[in-house]
């Protein structure tokens, strides 16, 4: 098949999947999810996307039923299910199916969701366009919950302007995007918000921060204003998905591009980090 849902043990075709109404993430949205891209059959970061899964499924008092180790290993078998090694892996947890009430359900069991599709990855290098927003989310960021519509909304908007993604503010202080991590590079630090409540600690966040400190590029965890942001040497975001992309405009006015080099360093090292993780000579399957 070349995509593939699965839903408390029972999976088949995507399109052909049935979900219970009284599932709470019909009511409430009620759960937490993670996503990665998986190359050669191999997931990549998969640990750490899955300690961030039971990180915020435990800040809603949730416990999945697998063990971390079962989880892993069950994403491992779904992508051999499915014709193409190379596929976009996502899975959720919800509080479970119950009639429709804001208490949680006394006796309920979460339930467990993956979906599986090809992948399509983005190219490192190419420049995006942003747009700025103002942050109306609640102030629980740093969970990974099914609670999107503020940034759905903020997406679609950046979509009819022309736009690869917005970029949340909260009166000057930039957060992060509507999809991604948002930082900038200036005078040769690499700067990004910090991990509070106001943003989702990203697993491509941690990398590149890693990635920068391996290069000898100094980091500041400190917030930075959309003033500095739009007068940064680059504006970059970073997702699971895209890595490390570039802006090279903001609301339509023209950003970055002073600092080419330090850039290519940054992107080459990323890129090189996750070709190697998914090579086929260190495949899992």
């Amino acid at each position: 098949m070349t995509n593939l849902g699965y839903y408390n043990g029972e999976y088949g075709p995507l399109e052909e999947m049935r979900i219970p109404m009284n599932d709470r993430v019909c009511w409430f949205g009620d759960g937490v999810y993670e996503a990665t891209p998986c190359v050669n059959h191999i997931i990549f970061t998969l640990d750490e996307h899955i300690d961030r899964f039971f990180k915020s499924a435990a800040m809603l008092d949730m416990t999945p039923e697998l063990t971390k180790t079962q989880l892993a290993e069950l994403l491992r078998r779904l992508i051999l299910k499915v014709d193409s090694p190379d596929q976009f892996v996502y899975w959720q947890l919800t509080r479970g199916t119950a009639s429709r009430t804001h208490t949680f359900p006394e006796h309920s069991s979460p339930n467990l969701w993956v979906m599986l599709r090809p992948l399509t990855l983005s190219n490192i290098y190419e420049k995006i366009k942003l747009i700025t927003a103002e942050d109306t989310r609640f102030l629980h960021c740093n969970i990974k919950t099914l609670n999107l519509l503020p940034n759905v909304m903020a997406s679609e908007k950046a979509k009819q302007a022309g736009s690869q993604e917005a970029i949340f503010h909260r009166g000057e202080r930039v957060t992060e995007g509507s999809h991604s991590n948002v930082h900038i590079l200036k005078d040769g630090v690499f700067q990004t918000a910090p991990a509070d409540n106001l943003i989702l600690p990203g697993i491509a966040r941690a990398h590149l921060i890693a990635h920068c400190r391996k290069l000898g590029i100094p980091v500041s965890e400190t917030p930075f204003t959309v003033s500095e942001m739009f007068n940064a040497d680059e504006v970059m975001t970073s997702s699971a998905s895209t890595f490390c992309l570039s802006a090279s405009h903001i609301d339509g006015i023209a950003v970055g591009g002073k600092a080419p080099v330090l850039l290519r360093r940054l992107q080459d090292s990323v890129l090189a980090e996750f070709h190697e993780a998914t090579s086929r000579k260190t495949a899992r399957v």
